[in-house]
């Protein structure tokens, strides 16, 4: 039950920062990114490539794919 209530709230926090990442407010996305920053995983991995594909500000987009890639190197 515990491991069941767990993945619930990451699936809740992943779609919580999934709205604020590709919200209209820039400010909102860079906390997005420090958020997904400590939550390292296949999921967020994901979400940050569609992210970069999708972010048209570079620093965001250069900032996104800082955290992708250490996040990719951790995950190999």
């Amino acid at each position: 039950a515990g491991i069941a209530a767990g993945m619930v709230v990451w699936s809740l926090q992943i779609q919580r920062s999934r709205r604020a990442l590709f919200g209209p407010s820039p400010v909102r996305r860079l906390a997005a990114l420090g958020h997904l920053a400590g939550q390292p995983g296949v999921e967020t991995a994901q979400l940050l490539t569609e992210y970069v594909r999708w972010e048209t500000r570079p620093m965001l987009r250069r900032r996104a794919e800082r955290i992708l890639g250490r996040m990719q190197r951790r995950l190999v």
